[in-house]
């Protein structure tokens, strides 16, 4: 029966990064990822300046950013004809002044190359976890489906890094509290030229939020919809759809064409949930395991690596030790669930000012309140500082020697 001192199950960023920083420190680390490659589509492209900030303290972060990515350091938006700069990166306190637009597999691998230079740093792909292993009311590994078949993998801690619909946390029973959410976002692709605006990232008209992520040669793009109208969209027919592009971002009209088939149009079904109790006996979630976000600000994926720093420093000691103790797990819940409350309240809040921009169906106008707030002295360096640092950000600590 394999064994090792931590598992974590999940490759995305919260499970990447903590079996990295693991590692890095001399714990030995499995981690499971059940896909054959890290390559999604329309996964969160954003690369925070936090996380930015967390490279440069690992010594990475100009090997990083060698890879190809955009920088985005002002936010613009539109409402209706009205608009606007939302934020300004450039006075954060930090080495990068910019959100990298970055796909996240490149993050992933980036990571994962850079783990595997550690002898104690185990990645094993295709390997998904199917259940827990519990002994005398602790968990004590995961049962996992592999292509040779299933496998127990034994570990003195557990680490439930697998999403918003975790294997893990469902196995063992953990209670999710729900927050309603008035929206779902259709994501596509959509052609970008030179001449489009630079930071029209988000645009408000007829009743509708478009989001332009600048990719370079394309705009990732979603289209934040009321929940669950999804199928009725697909009733009315995609000449509807590219209709709608059009009214809300006129400078696509020429590219709806390139909309031919609703398999281009991917479905995300928002959630925004957490946990009463990130931890058990011997088990630990965090990341969307333990509180799945919405799209809004972009932040999900720069809290799951702030989760995997406070994890990291908190546990990498006691894990090398072999002494990791349920209050240990408790203080990474008391650590990291402030910061997941507050975002997730200010997405909340969001979003009861989009439901609103859907009860009008015509034209926009800016409405004062908007005006007022945008040009409200500090109002942008306060939002950039939400969402480019974030609430209570983490620092990496020193390598053991």
């Amino acid at each position: 029966m394999p064994q090792t001192t931590c598992c974590i199950v999940g490759g995305g960023p919260a499970g990447i990064m903590t079996g990295y920083l693991l590692a890095r420190s001399g714990v030995r680390v499995t981690v499971l990822e059940k896909h054959k490659d890290f390559f999604r589509d329309f996964r969160g492209d954003t690369v925070h300046p936090s996380t930015l900030q967390l490279f440069d303290e690992l010594g990475l972060l100009e090997e990083f950013l060698k890879i190809q990515h955009q920088e985005m350091a002002t936010v613009g938006a539109r409402f209706g004809e009205y608009s606007f700069t939302v934020g300004d990166f450039r006075h954060l306190p930090t080495r990068c002044k910019f959100i990298a637009l970055m796909p996240q597999w490149d993050l992933l691998n980036f990571l994962a190359e850079r783990g595997r230079q550690f002898p104690s740093f185990d990645l094993r792909m295709e390997h998904e976890a199917t259940g827990l292993l519990t002994a005398d009311g602790r968990v004590t590994g995961v049962a996992v489906q592999t292509p040779s078949g299933r496998v127990q993998i034994t570990a003195d801690l557990v680490i439930g890094c697998d999403g918003r619909h975790s294997v893990i946390r469902q196995a063992a029973g953990m209670r999710v509290n729900e927050l309603g959410v008035p929206i779902d976002v259709l994501w596509f692709r959509i052609s970008r030229k030179a001449t489009d605006p630079e930071s029209a990232l988000g645009n408000v008209n007829y009743g509708k939020v478009l989001i332009l992520i600048n990719r370079g040669e394309y705009f990732q793009s979603g289209l934040i919809i009321r929940k669950g109208s999804f199928d009725q969209l697909r009733q009315n027919g995609l000449e509807d759809f590219r209709g709608d592009i059009a009214r809300i971002a006129p400078f696509l009209a020429d590219r709806g064409c390139e909309l031919n088939d609703w398999d281009q149009i991917k479905l995300l079904t928002v959630q925004i949930n957490r946990l009463e109790r990130w931890h058990q006996l011997g088990l630990l979630c965090i990341g969307d395991a333990a509180h799945a976000m919405s799209p809004a600000g972009g932040v999900g994926i720069n809290l799951a690596v702030q989760d995997a720093v406070a994890a990291a420093n908190l546990l990498a000691r006691p894990l090398r030790e072999r002494i990791v103790t349920e209050d240990l797990l408790a203080r990474v819940q008391e650590r990291r669930e402030f910061p997941a409350r507050v975002t997730q309240r200010l997405q909340t809040f969001a979003h009861r000012g989009i439901a609103k921009i859907f009860e009008n169906p015509g034209p926009a106008k800016a409405p004062w309140q908007l005006r007022a707030v945008v040009n409200t002295p500090g109002f942008k360096r306060l939002l950039v500082r939400a969402v480019g640092l974030g609430v209570r950000p983490e620092h990496i600590r020193p390598k053991p020697e």
